[in-house]
C-alpha cells in the first residue's frame, strides 16, 4: 500500500473526491455506490451488504474486489468493520469519505467511530459531505484561510489541557467536556493554527472546507 494509506468509502448521499493518494480502497456496504462517482477501483467491499446494489457489488467483484461479507446481526456497524479492515492490512492512514446525509443516528455514529482508542495506532481523518473532520490525540497543526471556522469537539469524555494558537478565541490549558459548546464554532485567525491537548480526544472539524490540512500529531499530514 501507498504509505498504507487506505480510503474507505461509506454511504450517506453525495460526497466529494479527497485530495491524496491511496494504496487500498475499501467500500463499506453502499459505500461501493461512490467509487465510480469519484474514480477509484476497489479493493475490498465489507458489510452485511444489505443496502449495497447487486449490480454496483457484481461489477466490483467482476474488476477484481474481494468481499468480506458479515452476518446481518452484527454489533458492529460497516464502518467499524472497514477501519478493522484497513487495521489488520497494516494502514497507519486512513481517510473516511461519505455524504453527511442520511439517517442521523448512522452520521452520529459515524462521527463518534473515527474518535475510537481502538484506531489510536491509525491516522484517522474523514470527509463528510462538504466537512473535513481530524481526530486528534496531541497536537495538530491547522491551515486554512483566516475567517474559516473551527470546531473542536471532545469525544468519548472531556479534552484536558486544551491549548490553541492562532484561533480567535483561545484556549490555555482548558478543559473542553462533550455536553458543551465552548469549542463549537471558533475561528481561524491566520493560515495556520495548533491545537494540542494533554489528554482525550477531540474531533477537529472545518465545516465546507474538506480540502484543508491537519497535520496530526505523529507526524502524517492529510489533505
Amino acid at each position: 500500500m501507498h504509505e498504507q494509506t487506505v480510503l474507505v468509502l461509506t454511504g450517506g448521499g453525495a460526497a466529494r473526491a479527497p485530495v491524496g493518494r491511496f494504496g487500498y480502497v475499501i467500500a463499506a456496504d453502499s459505500g461501493l455506490a461512490l467509487a465510480p462517482q469519484l474514480g477509484y477501483d476497489v479493493d475490498l467491499v465489507v458489510g452485511d451488504l444489505d443496502s449495497v446494489d447487486p449490480a454496483d457489488l457484481d461489477a466490483a467483484v467482476a474488476a477484481g474486489a474481494l468481499v468480506e461479507r458479515h452476518d446481518a446481526d452484527k454489533d458492529r456497524t460497516d464502518l467499524e468493520l472497514a477501519l478493522e479492515a484497513a487495521r489488520t492490512r497494516g494502514a497507519q492512514r486512513v481517510h473516511v469519505v461519505g455524504g453527511a446525509g442520511g439517517r442521523l443516528d448512522h452520521v452520529l455514529a459515524n462521527a463518534l467511530c473515527l474518535a475510537s482508542a481502538t484506531w489510536a495506532g491509525m491516522e484517522v481523518s474523514a470527509t463528510f459531505g462538504s466537512a473535513g473532520v481530524w481526530v486528534v490525540h496531541a497536537a495538530a497543526e491547522l491551515s486554512g484561510r483566516p475567517g474559516d471556522f473551527v470546531s473542536l469537539m471532545p469525544i468519548g469524555g472531556p479534552a484536558h489541557g486544551v491549548r490553541t494558537e492562532g484561533l480567535r478565541w483561545q484556549l490555555a490549558g482548558e478543559t473542553l467536556h462533550p455536553a458543551s459548546g465552548r469549542g463549537v464554532s471558533n475561528e481561524l485567525t491566520a493560515e495556520t493554527a495548533v491545537v494540542t491537548l494533554e489528554s482525550g480526544a477531540l474531533l477537529v472539524v472545518l465545516p465546507g472546507r474538506e480540502q484543508a490540512t491537519v497535520s496530526t500529531d505523529d507526524g502524517g499530514t492529510h489533505t
